[in-house]
């Protein structure tokens, strides 16, 4: 379990961060969702020991977040970071020695990565001839070639094609499957939508809503439902509690209040003609951070 804990951080006079606390638990994929300066950046920082923050804490298995703790963690960064005139798979290597595995076991998990990434046949490649989709593989391998203990990274779907995301979501699954938490930050929230587990959402460096993906759905499902029937959905609008939110002739949504609950709208529906259709309506991730942002 990895725990950020009332974090604090100003840069001179403006404080970027307001007592930010989540976590991040084990073989859970949690997406970190703001805006551009929303402190996503300056919170992941933190977390690997590149930024101090001012006060707050930053917990490892509910212990204090060692050197060693961070060593062992995955980072990928929003900036490309490799050295573009060295040539992929020795760069890849490299990185896994420096994090203290055998020149043999890197090279093993280099080249299993590499595979499943799609990159084989550009490891003798130096990076800066790489395609930039590439060279957003080549930065994912890097973070993981030492078979990390945590993940963080940042933006790591940018740039990439759908095929290419859909490569990254299966390996960043599989890290998941074996017990790593992992926290990404992402503008991309229909790949949120189906990628996390749990979902952090900061706005103004205050964290506005956290909690599992289906859990925050509930939260924040309000009084929505969906009726399909048989002609026509008109006489909705004479429903005292019931507002129209889309009306295309046999099908509707409605916002309920006051004493229309959804049982009886369903009622007055079966009173006038057969029902097709009649559900909540579940916000999608994007309704939900534009509700809490706003």
């Amino acid at each position: 379990m990895l725990s950020v804990s009332a974090v604090n951080r100003a840069f001179g006079d403006r404080q970027v961060l307001h007592d930010v606390s989540f976590t991040i638990a084990p073989g859970r994929m949690t997406g970190f969702v703001g805006v551009n300066g929303a402190g996503k950046t300056t919170t992941m920082r933190i977390i690997l020991g590149v930024l101090a923050a001012d006060s707050g804490t930053v917990t490892w298995h509910d212990r204090p977040l060692t050197r060693a703790d961070r060593q062992a963690f995955g980072y990928m960064p929003e900036e490309r970071g490799l050295y573009p005139k060295m040539r992929l798979r020795e760069q890849l290597v490299y990185l896994g020695r420096l994090h203290g595995m055998s020149a043999a076991d890197a090279g093993r998990s280099c080249d299993l990565l590499l595979d499943r990434l799609g990159l084989t046949e550009r490891a003798g490649d130096l990076l800066d001839t790489l395609s930039l989709g590439n060279q957003q593989r080549a930065q994912i391998a890097a973070a993981l070639v030492h078979e990390p203990s945590a993940l963080v990274l940042d933006e790591p779907f940018s740039g990439l094609d759908p095929l290419a995301v859909d490569v990254i979501v299966a390996v960043l699954r599989e890290q998941a499957a074996r017990g790593v938490p992992v926290l990404f930050s992402s503008h991309q929230l229909d790949v949120l939508e189906r990628l996390c587990d749990d979902v952090v959402i900061i706005d103004g460096g205050r964290i506005r809503a956290a909690g599992s993906r289906d859990e925050l759905r509930r939260t924040h499902a309000g009084h929505r439902v969906e009726l399909v029937v048989e002609t026509d959905a008109g006489w909705l609008r004479d429903l005292p509690g019931v507002e129209i939110v889309d009306l295309d002739g046999a099908r509707a949504v409605v916002e309920l209040s006051g004493a229309a609950d959804d049982q009886w709208v369903l009622r007055q529906a079966l009173d006038r003609e057969p029902v097709r259709v009649f559900r909540p309506v579940v916000p999608s991730l994007a309704e939900i951070f534009r509700e809490v942002t706003r």
